[in-house]
């Protein structure tokens, strides 16, 4: 096996009393897109800080290709940095500014102009070198900034929320071209968000953090499917964790009691007892009022409706067990505040989590 390009080993951080990170322990692989991926103050950006080299860990190490870095300084690693906003001098125009490392160092004219060539190629800005930095849109101020960092190759490009300043139109190209300059470069891209939409359509593996520790680490498809914890299931896809009692178990499922309701879910090997019951609301169908429907379907009253453009979003109260169950179904589907459902959901798009052990108050209303 490959050594890992970077490894952080019982990392932590601590100002003063506060703990922003606590003994994380990660490998991250060559050619990995790996998104750290949590809420502000989960300490996602004090370790890419100290990827980077802009802090030094209370305790603690970082490698990078084998050797340790943890003392070595910012300008000696092969790191660089892509910050939120875009950081251009505004007296340099586009070449001056992509070059800027390279002048410093003082690397041949020649060579600056072919690597800020092959730079620019890159983010798809030829022909810009001589434009101004107020002559860029915010897009291409950022295609600036990451052609900068990208400049010399860096083994590990690190990346803190570089598209959340953008509007949407713009995140959402921005987005598919730094997939494509990732897999054109081969770098080691360290992505920093507190978007999940933004994290699953560009990671290879998402790092779901909260309070300065790992939730859970994982491909978008296992982080989104079979979450870990209750944290990792709702803040990640905004799951409903419904609490259930398994009443029985086998290898492959398991008969939870939801209320008076009774509903039969794929589990492998599930204990007896309380549970979570983790379900997607595109997984949810609403139908009409009880009375229409028939039935053992959890009825439930409509309190919020909101039109998506590709379907509509519900919160419904589910009678009689003091908890909202989202739900986001087809045009289709249409229902208005105030009005009496029904729901259902398939055995397959469910997932069971232990509640013995879980922090009840982190469960999501």
């Amino acid at each position: 096996m490959s050594e890992p390009r970077v490894r952080m080993e019982q990392v932590s951080r601590r100002f003063g009393a506060v703990t922003a990170l606590d003994e994380l322990t990660l490998d991250i692989p060559p050619g990995e897109l790996l998104t750290l991926l949590g809420p502000s103050g989960c300490g996602k950006t004090t370790l890419l800080r100290i990827i980077a080299g802009f802090e030094r860990p209370s305790s603690g190490r970082i490698r990078i290709d084998g050797a340790d870095v943890t003392s070595v300084p910012a300008n000696r690693r092969p790191t660089n940095l892509v910050f939120q906003r875009p950081t251009l001098f505004p007296h340099l125009d586009v070449l001056g500014n992509v070059a800027f490392g390279m002048q410093v160092a003082r690397v041949g004219k020649a060579e600056q102009r072919r690597k800020v060539a092959e730079a620019l190629a890159l983010v798809r800005l030829e022909g810009y070198e001589r434009r101004r930095s107020h002559e860029l849109s915010g897009g291409q101020m950022q295609r600036v900034a990451l052609a900068r960092a990208l400049v010399n190759r860096p083994a590990v490009l690190l990346l803190d929320e570089p598209l959340s300043a953008l509007d949407l139109k713009i995140r959402l190209e921005m987005e598919v071209e730094l997939r494509r300059v990732h897999r054109e470069t081969g770098a080691t891209f360290v992505y920093v968000t507190h978007d999940q939409r933004e994290a699953m359509a560009l990671s290879d593996r998402i790092v779901v953090m909260d309070r300065g520790r790992v939730e859970q680490v994982g491909t978008p498809a296992e982080v989104y499917r079979r979450p870990s914890s209750v944290f990792a299931a709702s803040f990640v896809g905004d799951a409903n964790v419904l609490p259930v009692d398994v009443l029985e178990a086998d290898a492959t499922s398991a008969l939870v009691g939801l209320g008076s309701h009774r509903r039969r879910v794929e589990a492998r090997d599930a204990a007896r007892g309380p549970a979570w019951l983790v379900l997607r609301p595109e997984a949810v169908r609403v139908a009409g009022a009880p009375a229409d429907v028939g039935g053992d379907a959890p009825a439930g009253l409509v309190r919020d409706a909101a039109f998506r453009g590709t379907g509509f979003t519900y919160r419904i109260e589910l009678t009689g067990l003091g908890v909202e169950l989202k739900a986001e179904t087809p045009p289709s589907s249409v229902h208005a505040v105030g009005d009496r459902v029904t729901v259902e959901w398939d055995a397959s798009a469910c997932w069971l989590l232990p509640r013995g052990g879980e922090d009840e108050a982190a469960t999501p209303a």
